[in-house]
């Protein structure tokens, strides 16, 4: 088994703690660890650091290495640009195939968190299991806790077999993100789960998929792959990305393959999408606040509060995010933390990159 780290994202949504240079990935937002640490941490029961793949942007390689340094050197894939998963995933796939035809893929954005790390691993062990009997793309599933309109859902079909005390379902259908209305009737059905973005499959198959649904992306794949070993790995690796249209392997591959399988998860997992979502992962205090520095509240619930080296005083405040950096301050309701990426956009088109 080999694990694959999906680590090129911007993390927009965490600014201004998150900037390109450091990316909501390399910080520790959770515990000590950073998300990237935590991720590698979490798997190595399973998969051990030589056997662990790191797929990132060319912005981070250098503190990547630095909070990586168990991994080996050649593990760390750099892409030239960013091109969403697909062809993400396939370069792993095709440096993994050159290493060992036969490996499986456990494929884990690097930037989620997992409550019960043993149920997760259970699960994914289960998923391996399921992905060497046949032709299979294996995706987890979350049971959903409450109706949730920041994820897409996965809705099951039929129930094909039990492994290890988990049902294995075939894929029915994949479904974007919904209102609250329908959200909220997708957990009651009991026929829906999260999408978590993680998946399980040998890298045959998948590779194979890619040839059937995503040809262009496949013939550059096997350019890359013709160039391992040889000395010009990053020099085609910038050719072929210059020539590829970013797609999510959800929508080139997943929506479209056969022997596409769920196996639900109860493991208390999050995406970690925003702000708000730090109550879900982090201890609160008595008025459900997330506070991370020093902190004095009065009639202040429901809030999160950022700032390390400085004293934040609250009164009378609900529902807001407060996030100090030194440089820059961010204020906002809760519900509308998805949106500071559009600040980040906004300063994009000011040109103020010293802040991004």
């Amino acid at each position: 088994m080999y694990a694959v780290l999906m680590a090129g994202g911007s993390g927009t949504r965490f600014w201004p703690k998150s900037r390109e240079n450091m990316p909501k990935q390399l910080l520790n937002i959770i515990g000590t660890d950073t998300m990237i640490q935590a991720t590698v941490a979490r798997i190595e029961p399973l998969i051990p650091p030589e056997n662990v793949y790191v797929v990132i942007g060319q912005a981070i390689e250098d503190e990547v290495r630095r909070q990586l340094a168990n991994i080996p050197g050649e593990n760390v894939l750099v892409e030239p640009c960013a091109r969403n998963t697909a062809p993400c995933i396939g370069l792993a796939a095709v440096t993994i195939q050159k290493r060992d035809p036969q490996g499986v893929m456990v494929v884990l954005p690097a930037d989620h968190a997992v409550e019960h790390e043993r149920r997760f691993l259970n699960v994914v062990k289960a998923a391996a299991r399921v992905a060497t009997e046949g032709p299979n793309l294996v995706t987890l599933g979350i049971v959903p806790t409450r109706p949730e309109t920041g994820y897409g859902y996965i809705r099951r079909g039929e129930r094909l077999q039990e492994v290890a005390g988990l049902s294995i379902w075939s894929v029915e259908q994949f479904v974007e993100k919904p209102d609250l209305e329908r959200a909220r009737s997708y957990a009651e059905s009991g026929e829906y789960f999260w999408n978590s973005g993680m998946f399980v499959w040998s890298v045959s198959t998948i590779l194979e998929k890619m040839q059937q649904h995503m040809p262009q992306l496949y013939e550059g794949l096997i350019r890359i792959s013709q160039s391992l070993g040889e000395g010009k790995e990053r020099e085609t690796v910038q050719g072929v990305y210059e020539s590829l249209r970013p797609e999510s392997v959800d929508y080139g591959i997943m929506e479209k393959a056969e022997n596409v399988l769920v196996i639900p998860g109860n493991f208390g997992w999050s995406d970690v999408g925003s702000w708000a979502s730090l109550a879900e992962v982090n201890p609160t205090d008595a008025e459900g606040n997330v506070v991370h520095g020093l902190f004095v509240g009065i009639e202040t619930a429901d809030s999160v509060f950022v700032a390390p080296e400085k004293l934040v005083a609250a009164i009378g405040v609900k529902n807001i995010v407060v996030v100090d950096t030194g440089d820059a301050l961010l204020v906002c309701s809760k519900d509308r933390a998805q949106d500071v990426k559009t600040i980040v956009e906004e300063l994009k088109d000011r040109g103020q990159r010293e802040y991004l």
